[in-house]
């Protein structure tokens, strides 16, 4: 059965033929049948003609659905003119009625429910019925006007159906579409984190590891001893940073999170104790305080302040100069986080922190700021009257929808 049908509708206008030819048989026996019993049927010499082609209608109306209309209309006249009474093939009639209202333009969908509504009441003038008065001619052509509104209502609401699906198709492919939009978009954004992550691991780990080593090849000589231990300095500090940067490049080879792997989880506020310990341990003296009651954070908020410590604290050693000096203060609100770092060093121009700075340089700035802007905060960050620099913060605990 699934082949047949795929077979109807792979060749329509075989099938249509087919069912003219047999429309066409029937009315043959039909006119033949009734042949000089009928005043109605007309000469059977015009009568062939035009029951040829009614059926010839039928046969072509899915290809050129407008024009077979337009030759039943003329098909229909010409049988009015030349009194070739009703026969079997006039059934092409409905047939196209109902083909131009589901695929035909819309100019003949109306067309043909016009002939349609005046057809029967046309044939009922043409050819009235013996003995039958006014009120029984009417009541007959209403009743032969319905079929023609069907036939009419049943192609259009064909037409709508289709639409209607074709409406549905659309909307799934664009809101397909539009699902692999946001999916390229937060996949940008995730690698646009994870860069920002890179850019924090080697900025801080690296500084750190170029002030130790300065320093141990300072003391090399004097103090062996202060050597060594800056030396070990370096290698924990790089086996961190070597530990971030797998984890993180692991994700920018995937594509997604792996969870329950080798990655280490992400920083949050109870390792801002290591971090500045080892940033003491790089010769940066940092004061640290936690004010109000520490409680858990939402793991963004708790990452961006992490981050936000550790992009500071770079800048200062990248800019404060050898006599710098930091602090720290993280404030517990009933509604939010604050971080407050300051350095009396003697910093670097602002500008250079500023997005389009001369020298392109201060996307350490741009990254704190799209990382507050993430969790919902503000972020204030400038010189210090005086010298230094300070960067404040305000991380609420729900996000700004």
């Amino acid at each position: 059965m699934q082949r047949l049908y795929d077979f109807l509708r792979r060749y329509p206008t075989w099938v249509d033929s087919f069912w003219a030819v047999v429309l066409l048989g029937i009315t043959g026996v039909s006119l033949s049948s009734v042949s000089g019993a009928s005043e109605h049927r007309g000469p059977l010499p015009v009568a062939v003609p035009v029951a040829v082609v009614l059926c010839l209608v039928i046969a072509l109306r899915r290809r050129m659905p407008e024009k077979m209309l337009v030759l039943a209309a003329a098909t229909g006249v010409a049988q009015l003119v030349l009194d070739v009474g009703v026969s079997p093939a006039d059934f092409a009639m409905l047939v196209i009625i109902y083909t131009v209202a589901a695929d035909g333009a819309r100019w003949a969908s109306r067309f043909a429910l016009v002939g349609g509504l005046c057809a029967a009441a046309l044939s009922q003038l043409r050819w009235p019925q013996e003995a039958t008065g006014t009120p029984g001619v009417v009541l007959i052509a209403v009743f032969q006007t319905v079929p023609f509104a069907l036939a009419w209502v049943l192609g259009d609401s064909i037409r709508t159906r289709r639409a209607y699906l074709a409406q549905l198709e659309e909307r799934a492919a664009r809101l397909e579409k539009e699902r692999e939009a946001q999916s390229k978009v937060a996949v940008a954004a995730e690698r646009a984190r994870i860069a920002r992550e890179l850019h924090d691991v080697v900025a801080h780990n690296v500084s750190v590891m170029v002030v130790q080593a300065d320093g141990a090849a300072y003391v090399l000589d004097a103090a062996p001893d202060q050597a060594k231990k800056a030396l070990e300095t370096i290698s924990g500090t790089g086996r961190q940073a070597l530990a971030e940067m797998r984890r993180l490049l692991g994700v920018l080879r995937t594509g997604e999170h792996q969870e329950g792997g080798e990655y280490v989880p992400q920083p949050d506020v109870e390792q801002l104790d290591d971090l500045i310990e080892q940033v003491r341990t790089a010769g940066l003296p940092v004061d640290y305080k936690v004010e109000g009651t520490p409680r858990p954070l939402p793991s963004g908020v708790e990452l961006t302040a992490y981050r936000i410590v550790q992009e500071a604290l770079t800048n200062t050693r990248k800019h404060g100069g050898p006599n710098a000096g930091a602090s720290v203060r993280l404030v517990y609100f009933d509604d939010g986080l604050g971080l407050l770092v300051e350095d009396d060093g003697k910093g670097a121009p602002h500008e250079l922190y500023e997005e389009g700075g001369a020298d392109g340089r201060g996307h350490g700035l741009i990254g704190m700021r799209e990382r507050v802007g993430m969790v919902g905060g503000t972020l204030d960050a400038g010189p210090r009257p005086g010298g230094g620099f300070r960067i404040s913060a305000l991380l609420p605990l729900k996000a700004a929808h």
